[in-house]
Parts: structure tokens; C-alpha cells; sequence
């Protein structure tokens, strides 16, 4: 397994960061004996949200109470805050929850901008205070839009900076790499599976692996999962001839517009799922199930039917995508599929 520097924090981890997301839709006892196996198996970096409902609570159960424990492993997490007063409030919860008296990285959670001194927000100053407090160790950023990313990135405010990164990414996030190396800001990589549209682990560590400044986030919430990741840390998968085909036939095979699932087009004002409708042939195509097609996901479906063009969707995409022309490609293809007309 690759062991990586995070930027210039002194951070040092494996080149597998437990992506703790998941693992609020877990019972908590499963929870924990996932945390805890991580760990024994030898990662050391984990990352959750105050968004991400119970996470943080978990970690705290499986791994930060224990002191002994808790001075091995890196906590990220993030907030999503966008006042001051906001900040206090998320961050004191944060500690609360994963019952430690200070978080490593502490990031501003999917930033539609790259919060500066002196900008009139507070929002900066927030975290230059918390961190003279003891409070937080390392200040962070995550965003999905590439100009906001490029100027974090680019600012000297930030040690880190995570960002959707993937073999299906393309140029411009091979350039963000790039930056972050040079100003040695440590690169996240969240999205690794690209939402679930990449489903070969191997191949997706393999171009991981290539760059000596990434540590990619991996989802987990079944142990199954976790057996997989953890084989990695001894016999991580490298670039093979095979596998350089294969990432290129999915390029090929992804080109275009599609649906990266990140969830910035969300709230829809008619209700609309738009970050699973708009991408929902793929998850049928690239990871098949049943549930796909349930009453749920149908009625869901049959949303679209009240999209109303008003492309608020379109002016949050930062992928800049033509979601309401996504959404109806996406449900003719549905229904072909629920009439039987196309097998997956």
C-alpha cells in the first residue's frame, strides 16, 4: 500500500481513507465492527460530516473514545455552515459526537466559494480561531465546482482540498492534482467509484495509485466492502496493460454528459430526486439491482413528469449539464426498460 504525505500537514496515511458516509445507514453495532476492523486492518485516516447524520456519533463509539486509539488515527470532518454562529454550533456538536477534544482536518463542506480573510463572511476567521483554540488541527476545504477548487487550491488559505477524482476524471482535475502538488496542499479524493458508476475496485486503485499526492476516500458500509479495500493494503493493485484498456474503454464508453451524482442541483421545487433520476440508466446498466427498479424508484421516476423547465438544476450543475434534458432521456429509457422492450 502506498503511503502518502497529505500536503504539508505532516499527516501521513495509507492510501485509503475510510469514507464514513455510508456507514450512517448501518445499525450501530454493525457500525462499530466496521470502524473498528478498519482500523485493525490498518487504516488510519476517516472521514465524515456533520451532514452525514449519525456518522460522526459512530466514530465516536468505535474508535475516538479510546484515547490510545484516538492518537493513531485522523478525524476529518466538515461543515456545512454558512454563518459564523453556525460554525460554533456545528463544530462543538462535531466534538461532541466523535467524543474527542479536537478534529485533525476541519473543512468547509461542498464550499460554493473559497472563504477568505477580510471577505465579510467570518466564515475564514472562524477557523483561524479555532484552530489558535486547540479546537481543530488543519483547515480544510471540499467543493464540486472546479474554479472554486482552483482558487482554494491556489490561495495558501487551505492544507487540504477534496474534490471528485476519478479515472473518468478528466483534464482540469488532472491540473488540480497538479496544483496541489506544487503548493502542497493535500489532495482528497472523494467520488473514487464515481457515485457508483465505476465497479472494479482493482482498476480504480490502480489509477489512484498513480499519483503520489491523492488519498482517495472509499464509501464503505458492508464488511464485504471493507474485506475488499483492506486486501489492497498488502497487494494494491497497479497499472497494468489490462487495465489501461479497460479505463479506456470506460472513458469511451462515459463520454459525454452524465450524471456525477453529487447532489448540488438538489433541492428540485417539484421534488424530483434529480441526482438519481437524472443518472438512473447507468446504475442499471453498471450496477444492476432489483431495487432500481422498485414501486419506490418508479414513482420517483414518474416525477419528471412535472419538471417544469424552470433550470435551476442547470445554474447549480457544476458539470454545467442540460439536467431537465438528462431527466427525460433518463425516464424514456426507464420506462423501455419496465415494459421489457430493453434488458439490463
Amino acid at each position: 500500500m502506498n503511503v502518502i504525505n497529505v500536503g504539508k500537514t505532516g499527516i501521513v496515511t495509507a492510501q485509503n481513507v475510510f469514507g464514513a458516509l455510508p456507514v450512517q445507514r448501518c445499525a450501530v453495532d454493525m457500525a462499530v465492527k466496521i470502524l473498528r476492523k478498519a482500523y485493525e486492518g490498518g487504516m488510519t485516516y476517516f472521514d465524515t460530516a456533520r451532514s452525514y447524520t449519525d456518522s460522526e456519533e459512530k466514530i465516536g463509539k468505535a474508535l475516538s473514545y479510546d484515547k490510545e486509539i484516538r492518537a493513531k488515527i485522523t478525524i476529518a470532518t466538515k461543515t456545512p455552515s454558512k454563518t459564523p454562529e453556525a460554525f460554533w454550533k456545528d463544530l462543538e456538536t462535531s466534538l461532541e459526537k466523535l467524543q474527542t477534544d479536537h478534529i485533525d482536518v476541519y473543512q468547509f463542506h461542498m464550499a460554493e466559494r473559497c472563504y477568505r480573510p477580510g471577505d465579510g463572511t467570518g466564515m475564514y476567521e472562524c477557523m483561524l480561531k479555532a484552530k489558535e483554540d486547540g479546537k481543530i488541527r488543519h483547515i480544510g476545504i471540499t467543493a464540486h465546482k472546479i474554479l472554486v477548487a482552483k482558487e482554494a487550491a491556489e490561495s495558501g488559505l487551505y492544507e487540504t482540498l477534496q474534490f471528485p477524482f476519478s479515472y473518468l476524471s478528466g483534464k482540469q482535475e488532472l491540473e488540480l492534482v497538479d496544483i496541489c502538488k506544487k503548493k502542497e496542499v493535500g489532495f482528497i479524493a472523494m467520488k473514487g467509484l464515481a457515485g457508483g458508476l465505476i465497479n472494479r475496485s482493482d482498476a480504480a486503485m490502480a489509477f489512484m495509485s498513480q499519483f503520489d499526492n491523492v488519498v482517495p476516500i472509499w464509501g464503505i458500509q458492508k464488511e464485504s466492502e471493507l474485506d475488499e479495500w483492506l486486501s489492497y493494503m498488502e497487494d494494491t493493485p497497479s497499472m497494468t496493460e489490462e487495465i489501461r484498456e479497460y479505463i479506456k474503454k470506460e472513458r469511451n464508453e462515459l463520454a459525454g454528459d452524465f450524471c456525477r451524482g453529487c447532489g448540488y442541483c438538489m433541492p428540485c421545487p417539484m421534488g424530483i430526486t434529480i441526482n438519481q433520476c437524472a443518472r438512473i440508466s447507468l446504475m442499471l446498466r453498471r450496477a444492476p439491482s432489483s431495487g432500481w427498479l422498485s414501486e419506490h424508484w418508479q414513482n420517483e421516476m414518474k416525477k419528471i413528469e412535472t419538471c417544469i423547465n424552470c433550470r435551476q438544476c442547470v445554474s447549480k450543475c457544476p458539470y454545467e449539464l442540460d439536467t431537465p434534458n438528462l431527466l427525460k432521456k433518463n425516464y424514456e429509457d426507464y420506462k423501455k426498460v419496465l415494459a421489457g422492450k430493453v434488458k439490463v
